[in-house]
């Protein structure tokens, strides 16, 4: 909890806005809040927050305003018609959309005076607040170390630069692996369900398979170093699972689809990545080759 209470005005209440608010609210900050549809305010306004009757009202509320809404076009859509009350203020904008968006919001926030933090919460709406919560922020850093007890609240808040496009990168990498992981989950499911597997049965299956993949990673040639320290180093050895090894399993799992009849989309874009490699001259390499050809498609 911060040493005194900072009142914090929240734009938006879908699930996560809605639980940011009760998260401050525990934490004593007077809350002001604005959502388009107003008896989505209603439970957090029974909770003890402000509801603010135009954006304008919340922006004026407080000089700390989080912004949780579907994208960038929602916020200028809102905020459009009060850039007037931004000069001062320092806009947290928790929504997604892609790093060059952010940056120029990031501009259009300091042309009205304002100060723009980019952050994105790597936790669902159930864990604000919680120890499993985090969240990537990027922009000024001294806006950031000045409401740095206040977003720690919600989420560990981790700064990542001051280009405020860098967490809304780091936020939609993240959700790379995470949607990508969920495809296959269900790919996976729709496999063995051609042949009668129910999917109670199958997904604790996968499941730890996922769980294993840390360990992989870890695990670097000899366990001497990290799979990631030897990308950036540009070495890909080999020793335990090669490009070749690897596109041929991909081939299994394209053809098994086929026959099974269901989606080979996913399937076939991660055979594309190892043909690539192969077709290079890296079929010897180690599986992180393919890293090469995402880079690069060309």
């Amino acid at each position: 909890m911060t040493a005194q209470p900072v009142p914090v005005t929240v734009i938006g209440l879908g699930p996560m806005g809605r639980a940011m608010v009760r998260r401050l609210l525990a934490g004593g900050h007077p809350v002001t809040v604005w959502n388009r549809t107003a008896s989505r305010a209603d439970g957090v306004v029974a909770a003890g927050a402000a509801l603010a009757p135009t954006p304008r009202a919340a922006l004026e509320a407080a000089d700390l305003v989080l912004l949780s809404l579907t994208d960038y076009a929602a916020m200028d859509a809102i905020l459009d018609g009060a850039t007037d009350a931004l000069d001062g203020r320092t806009l947290v904008n928790l929504s997604s959309d892609t790093p060059e968006r952010t940056r120029e919001a990031a501009a259009w926030a300091s042309v009205h005076g304002a100060a723009f933090l980019t952050g994105g919460v790597m936790s669902p709406a159930p864990t604000v607040g919680t120890d499993d919560a985090y969240a990537y922020y990027s922009g000024p850093r001294d806006m950031f170390d000045r409401h740095r007890e206040v977003l720690a609240e919600l989420a560990a808040p981790r700064y990542v630069g001051a280009d405020p496009g860098l967490a809304q990168l780091m936020y939609q990498a993240q959700l790379d692996v995470f949607l990508t992981a969920l495809s296959a989950l269900m790919h996976a499911t729709a496999l063995v369900g051609s042949a009668g597997i129910p999917a109670r049965d199958f997904l604790p299956e996968a499941l730890t398979t996922l769980a294993d993949i840390p360990a992989m990673l870890a695990a670097g040639e000899g366990g001497r170093e990290s799979t990631g320290a030897r990308i950036d180093a540009g070495r890909h050895p080999g020793d335990l699972s090669t490009a070749t090894m690897m596109g041929a399993t991909a081939d299994h799992l394209v053809a098994a689809s086929a026959a099974a009849g269901i989606d080979v989309g996913l399937p076939r874009a991660v055979q594309e990545h190892y043909r690539r490699a192969i077709d290079a001259g890296h079929g010897a390499d180690g599986w992180t080759r393919i890293v090469d050809g995402i880079r690069d498609p060309r």
